[in-house]
């Protein structure tokens, strides 16, 4: 086969078709090697789409994960730090001196009212005591003989009063001499002073007896001293004196017993929350609930039990005190806590993850979803946080999705490809587990 061709100075030549198809061979591969090349970069990430992947972004779907905005029933809650105080606590010192001969209990036992702690040696009150009682006998005794005196002095004068009246009639007849009926009159004048002094020497050893039986109850008193028992219900501390030591009266602190069924758990609220309370604990007992560091740790539940007499004008704040029962003793004088305190329930409360909102200069914001896999910025007011959730009051409705992972590679109208919560593909245009952990990395979003 020939082919016709103009080639050289003019002169017309014929070629063979091989020659032509050798020399055409670099030039397609050329060709075809540069349409390759603007393909792959029409098709990159960053080759083109612009600001939200409006041209060639199918294969650059930003991967994030999405929620849906649900709609329940939340707390309104006041959330603060607390502290643990214990009911009552009781510092047991000795009221009278003398050795500690017995320790009924060891450091850090709980121990019952009225049970035995500690015995002190009760010998020299023991004496007092008996001398005391003894006295009270010998007063007795007194006031006995004293008694009986006046009696024998009573019939004496009632005697001699008879006597003088029948002599003073005897004179009036001349039978008697006058200086007879004057003795008879004298001697029953005595009688009656014997009376009155009889009677003064039984008050006299009334209040001698009354005073020695005082003496006995106050040696009893003392010799009940020597047994301290615990005064409350309670768990006992540090023992501050051992065995064998002598210990003054009001001297020494032996132990500290404190209280904990019931406990208190103190803390403070902002005065701007004042009104707020004073106005849901006129309408029912307010809850409050307290879990301790430990992020194992069950919530224990109590009731607000006090509300201060002022507001504290260095910090602004007033103080409050829940009562718990604490009858598993999870909470401890002096821990620390975080308490909240429930006011009321909110009805049909917008709750979205605390992961979604984001903040800019036009305030706090979301990622909406569109049906057609592109977002939307949504401007919201976010009130209450419960838990892992935020409450919105507007800019949002039940049933909508939003963005609580990868926001930072979002702008309006961006198209995503919703992944779960472990960084895999969640549906078509779904990236692959390790895209999509590089990008989230450090995140950590619920399950959708």
């Amino acid at each position: 086969m020939r082919i016709f061709s103009l080639c050289g100075h003019g002169e017309t030549r014929y070629v063979s078709l091989r020659s032509w198809v050798f020399c055409l061979l670099p030039i397609i591969a050329l060709t075809l090697a540069g349409c390759s090349s603007e393909g792959v970069n029409a098709g990159s990430p960053g080759g083109g789409g612009g600001k939200g992947g409006k041209k060639g972004f199918g294969a650059g779907d930003v991967p994030v994960t999405v929620a849906t905005v649900t709609e329940r029933t939340v707390p309104v809650e006041i959330n603060v730090i607390g502290n643990v105080e214990a009911y009552s606590t009781i510092s047991v010192k000795a009221q009278v001196g003398g050795e500690l001969t017995q320790v009924h209990f060891k450091e850090g036992d709980f121990v019952k009212k009225g049970e035995p702690l500690f015995t002190i040696d009760a010998r020299s009150i023991q004496a007092a005591l008996d001398s005391a009682v003894a006295t009270v006998a010998k007063d007795q005794a007194v006031l006995g003989q004293a008694k009986a005196n006046l009696a024998k002095d009573k019939a004496s004068l009632r005697y001699q009063q008879a006597t003088a009246l029948r002599y003073s009639e005897l004179l009036k007849t001349g039978i008697i001499s006058k200086d007879q009926a004057e003795q008879l009159s004298a001697t029953a004048d005595a009688t009656t002073e014997s009376v009155a002094a009889d009677e003064a020497t039984i008050q006299s050893a009334t209040a001698d007896l009354a005073a020695a039986r005082a003496a006995v109850e106050s040696a009893q008193v003392q010799l009940s001293y020597t047994n301290i028992k615990s005064p409350i219900d309670g768990r006992t501390g540090n023992l501050s004196v051992k065995l064998g030591n002598v210990v003054g009266a009001n001297t020494v602190e032996l132990i500290t017993i404190t209280e904990i069924e019931p406990i208190y758990v103190t803390f403070s609220v902002p005065e701007a929350q004042l009104g707020d309370i004073k106005r849901y604990m006129a309408q029912h007992s307010l809850e409050v609930r307290a879990k301790t560091q430990d992020e194992s740790a069950v919530e224990e539940t109590g009731a607000l039990t006090f509300v201060d007499n002022s507001v504290d004008a260095t910090t602004g704040t007033i103080k409050l005190k829940g009562t718990f029962e604490n009858h598993d003793r999870k909470l401890w004088p002096g821990q620390f806590v975080r308490v909240s305190l429930r006011l009321s329930m909110r009805a049909n409360a917008i709750v979205v993850p605390n992961q979604a909102l984001q903040t800019g200069q036009n305030g706090t914001f979301v990622y909406v979803v569109r049906p057609n896999r592109t977002v939307e910025v949504r401007p919201v007011t976010a009130s209450l946080r419960v838990d892992q959730d935020m409450v919105i009051d507007t800019g949002l409705e039940a049933g909508e999705t939003v963005v609580t992972e990868g926001q930072l590679r979002l702008a309006p109208d961006s198209r995503v490809a919703v992944r779960d919560g472990r960084g895999g593909p969640a549906g078509r245009g779904g990236r692959g587990r390790g895209q999509g952990d590089a990008e989230g990395r450090g995140q950590k979003g619920p399950q959708t």
